[in-house]
């Protein structure tokens, strides 16, 4: 059969005349296939996802409800472009209250998107040429790298590893990346490590990115889950952050509302109307009553706070359990993950040589799922996102993962 033409019309960004032809299964399909081969074997035993990186229950009833008003108002059928007023004001006032951030001009200084994972994809369009760089921790969330390499720019990785608290290593960047570097990504709490930036690291990046003119890209993803009276902080609260970056902040984790696709940038008054150059050309805004739904959610901080009230409690859980099997956990100050070293083996059972090998092991034979992480050392990440309705049924599940791990004689690396 001829090759359809349409095959050599794909752009290189994307494999160009092989797009499509690669074989190789990337981690998260090969989760997908080892859960349907569990499920397969063992119909009578649920599968329990510790992987899940999206929130298990739904947005509060006052979310809710502001959006089903909204929604029926004719008013409100409108393209929002580049966001309504009353969204900017609201995440002005929500800087203000949760992370003692009151220096933002709503009008010049915030933008809101339609999630910060097409945020993320938009910024490289408004700073990277072909040979530029952007410098991202390894393991990350790799958005923003992506379109810097479909853009003919460059990405710099530096590893997160445990001796260093999961921050990156600044000073370890060679001088000829340091010349060619444009953005700089950070994300803490961090995904997937659940490590947090100090203030005392802020003030270390912003004195860096002034002195190689590199603009600051942070996401704020996870800033306001935090826990055991650590409160929330962010980027733009320290002291210059404004002069050297943006912070993006989402809806999605913080007010279980990943499905609503909400968020904004913040900072810089000229990455932010950079980015919103690119933006209206890439999309007509969010639905207005979703803006509006979000304007009660941030108004409404003490949503937030529930929320992580109860994934502080189910990290406490999985940390004692896991602690008890044999692993090296320690809980984090914020997020909802939980990132362990591997284990390389078990006592009369097999070896593991990576992260993923012990991931397909614990989906195929203990029906649990969780996320292998082997960019930076041999780790797991653990997700609290587990569907459990009220504390007793997360005490059954966290439980449940104790049956079937105990007895098993977890080997790890000294």
């Amino acid at each position: 059969m001829t090759e359809h033409y349409i095959q050599h019309l794909f752009a290189e960004r994307i494999g160009g005349f092989a797009f499509g032809k690669d074989t190789v299964l990337y981690k998260f399909e090969k989760i997908k296939r080892a859960k349907a081969a569990a499920k397969a074997a063992h119909p009578d035993i649920p599968m329990i996802d510790m992987g899940v990186g999206e929130p298990d229950d739904r947005a509060a009833d006052g979310i809710v409800e502001t959006l089903a008003k909204e929604a029926g108002k004719r008013e409100n059928r409108f393209y929002a472009d580049n966001g309504i007023p009353e969204f900017k004001a609201a995440a002005a006032r929500y800087l203000a209250e949760v992370y003692g951030v009151y220096d933002v001009d709503k009008d010049t200084e915030i933008n809101h998107a339609i999630g910060s994972k097409p945020a993320l994809a938009m910024l490289p369009s408004v700073f990277i040429n072909p040979g530029d760089v952007t410098i991202m921790p390894v393991p990350n969330y790799p958005v923003l790298g992506t379109h810097t390499k479909f853009l003919g720019g460059e990405v710099y990785t530096l590893p997160l590893n445990k001796e260093n608290g999961f921050l990156p290593q600044l000073e370890t960047v060679p001088e000829d990346i340091l010349q060619r570097t444009k953005l700089l990504y950070l994300n803490y709490p961090n995904n997937p490590t659940g490590a947090s930036a100090t203030v005392e690291f802020f003030s270390q990046v912003i004195e860096f990115a002034k002195k190689h003119n590199i603009l600051v890209v942070h996401d704020s993803a996870y800033s306001a889950l935090t826990f055991d009276d650590h409160k929330p902080l962010a980027f733009l609260s320290v002291p210059g952050a404004k002069e050297v970056g943006v912070e993006l902040f989402s809806l999605s984790k913080a007010y279980n509302m990943t499905g609503w696709r909400m968020a904004f940038v913040a900072g810089n008054a000229l990455a932010v109307k950079g980015f919103a150059a690119v933006k209206d050309n890439n999309d007509s805004g969010q639905f207005i009553a979703i803006q509006k739904a979000a304007v009660y959610a941030l108004d409404h901080p003490e949503i937030t706070q529930d929320i992580a009230q109860k994934y502080s409690r189910r990290h406490n859980l999985l940390v004692r359990t896991l602690f008890d099997l044999g692993f090296t956990v320690q809980k984090p100050k914020g997020s909802f993950y939980l990132y362990s070293p591997a284990p390389i083996g078990i006592e009369g059972g097999p070896s593991f040589s990576s992260a993923e090998d012990f991931s397909q092991w614990l989906i195929t034979e203990k029906q649990i799922s969780t996320v292998p992480w082997d960019d930076a050392g041999a780790y797991v990440r653990w997700s609290v996102t587990f569907e459990a309705d009220g504390i007793e049924a997360e005490i059954a599940v966290i439980e449940e993962i104790k049956r079937r791990m105990s007895g098993t004689k977890f080997i790890f690396a000294v």
